[in-house]
C-alpha cells in the first residue's frame, strides 16, 4: 500500500516572517494525518526550513537542482548544497522550468541523476500543454518525458523516484483534469515504470499536480494510481494545505 504524499511547491513566494507562521501552522495540524507532507521552497529559505522543521513530521526540499556537481555555473545550486540543508526532496522538470528556462528532457534526466546520487528524492514532473492534449498527444508527451529519465537511471533507482503529473493546461487556470482523466495518465506512467522495474513501479508515488484543491483532493486521491498531490497556490495557506493532506487519509 503506497502512502499518500502531499508536497507544497511554494514557487517564488514567501518571506522569513510569513514562512515562520505558515510552517508552524502546518506542523501543528499534521499530527493526526496518515499521509506524508513536505514543502519545496525557494532556495534562500532552505536554512529556515531546516531550522524550523528538523524533528517534525513535515519534510522539506528545493524547487530545482543543477546537473553539475560544482564549478563555474553562476546562480546554480548543486545537489551537495541541498544536502547541506538536509533536503529530502527536489522538484525536477516542473512545467515552468521547461517552458520559461528551456529545460529539455535530457537536462531533466541529468538533474534526476544528480539528485539520486546525493540521496535526495527527485519529484520528476511530466505533463502536456492544452494544444498537445487537444491533439491527442498526452500519452506520447508524458512517456517521452519519463522515458528520458528512465533511460538515464538504473532499474534499482526506479524505486527512489516520485513522479508528478501536471497537465500544464490545468495549472493556475482554474481548470482541473477529471479524476478519471488524471487516473488514465497515472496508469500509463506506472505501466512505463513497470517496464523498467515491475516490483519497484508498484511502490512509486505518482502525484497529481494540476490545481489540486481542498474541494477536489479527496476525489482525485481516491483513484488507484493517484498517490497524492504537488500543490501550488493552496500550499501557501495552511488551512488549505492541511485540508488536502487530511483528504488523503
Amino acid at each position: 500500500m503506497r502512502r499518500k504524499l502531499v508536497v507544497g511547491n511554494w514557487k517564488m513566494n514567501g518571506s522569513r516572517t510569513t514562512n515562520a507562521v505558515l510552517l508552524s501552522e502546518i506542523v501543528a495540524g499534521l499530527s493526526a494525518s496518515g499521509a506524508a507532507g513536505a514543502v519545496c521552497v525557494p532556495a534562500p529559505y532552505l536554512a529556515q526550513c531546516q531550522a524550523q522543521l528538523a524533528g517534525s513530521a513535515l519534510g522539506w526540499g528545493a524547487q530545482d537542482v543543477s546537473a553539475h556537481a560544482s564549478g563555474a555555473y553562476t546562480g546554480e545550486i548543486s545537489a551537495a548544497m541541498l544536502q547541506d540543508f538536509a533536503c529530502g526532496y527536489v522538484v525536477i522538470g516542473h512545467s515552468e522550468r521547461r517552458a520559461y528556462h528551456g529545460e529539455s528532457d535530457a537536462l531533466v534526466a541529468a538533474k534526476t541523476v544528480a539528485a539520486l546520487a546525493a540521496g535526495i528524492t527527485p519529484i520528476v514532473c511530466v505533463g502536456e500543454t492544452l494544444a498537445q492534449r487537444e491533439a491527442g498527444q498526452t500519452d506520447a508527451v508524458v512517456t517521452q518525458q519519463l522515458g528520458a529519465v528512465l533511460a538515464a537511471i538504473s532499474a534499482d533507482d526506479v524505486a527512489k523516484l516520485v513522479l508528478a503529473y501536471e497537465p500544464v493546461w490545468a495549472i493556475g487556470t482554474g481548470k482541473t483534469a477529471t479524476p478519471q482523466m488524471a487516473q488514465d495518465v497515472h496508469q500509463v506512467l506506472r505501466a512505463q515504470l513497470a517496464a523498467k522495474n515491475a516490483a519497484a513501479a508498484a511502490g512509486v508515488q505518482i502525484l497529481y499536480g494540476g490545481s489540486m484543491k481542498p474541494e477536489n483532493a479527496k476525489e482525485l486521491m481516491a483513484m488507484p494510481d493517484i498517490d497524492g498531490g504537488l500543490i501550488g497556490g493552496a500550499a501557501l495557506k495552511a488551512a488549505d494545505f492541511l485540508a488536502i493532506i487530511h483528504a488523503a487519509d
